[in-house]
């Protein structure tokens, strides 16, 4: 669950009722059913319920949301937490903290361009989130958009220019554009910041590939597989790894 969610419902509740037992018992509860919802969703959706139906409120509506969103019911959480946000009395920001979730949820009910008005929404109620423009940049990225996630990451680092999973981001963008020298700018510049980031050694791996430096490329991906052996990028590394030498040996 997003941690900024999480307190600013915490704040709400607390600014919802007056000080007495039922407010810290409703701030109990929500905790409490929130841990539930991410450790033992089913339980977590079990409670939820239960509270609905004792008047929890947005509280609880927001739990049973994120216990289906464990339960893999993405479609089914997407809907609700869009709802939530739309119809919960809440400060702006919180309200767009509620619809970046929706959207993450949408796209993994594989609605991505649902997902990305729900994002937009997101952006307009907080337009200074900068999760906001990479989590759309991403999924415009996944549709071949690639001029559209540029344009959210370039409004991500004009803000935030050390941001290294946004610069690794915008140099996959603009390789897929064939900005080869951009792209090679911003790997250098990500690793520079933190010359172990796994994503960023996998990105400038395939950019010293097309440059046909392959001795550079293996030495990338070999370092993958050396930090993290168990991860996906290490996985993605050894099929490049593997694509290379077959491309060599034919």
């Amino acid at each position: 669950m997003n941690r900024t969610v999480f307190l600013l419902l915490l704040f709400i509740l607390g600014s919802s009722f007056p000080v007495a037992a039922q407010e810290i018992d409703a701030k109990k509860e929500y905790a409490r059913c929130m841990e539930l919802a991410k450790s033992k969703p089913q339980k977590g959706f079990d409670a939820a319920i239960a509270w609905i139906g004792l008047g929890g409120g947005d509280a609880a509506k927001h739990c049973l949301a994120v216990s289906l969103l464990e339960l893999k019911q993405y479609k089914e959480a997407a809907t609700r937490l869009e709802t939530l946000a739309q119809e919960i009395r809440a400060p702006k920001a919180f309200r767009a903290s509620l619809f970046g979730q929706a959207g993450q949820a949408w796209l993994m009910a594989d609605n991505p361009s649902h997902a990305m008005e729900i994002l937009t929404a997101a952006i307009k109620l907080d337009p200074k989130n900068l999760n906001f423009y990479i989590d759309r940049a991403q999924i415009a990225a996944a549709q071949k958009n690639y001029k559209s996630a540029l344009k959210d990451l370039d409004i991500v680092l004009e803000e935030e220019p050390g941001y290294v999973d946004a610069l690794v981001f915008r140099a996959s963008a603009k390789r897929q554009l064939n900005q080869r020298d951009s792209a090679a700018v911003d790997i250098g510049h990500a690793l520079a910041k933190n010359e172990d980031h796994l994503e960023g050694l996998l990105e400038r791996g395939m950019l010293r590939r097309l440059l046909n430096d392959i001795s550079g490329a293996r030495s990338d991906w070999l370092k993958i597989i050396n930090l993290a052996p168990d991860s996906e990028t290490a996985r993605f590394a050894r099929e490049k790894i593997q694509n290379m030498d077959g491309a060599k040996n034919r």
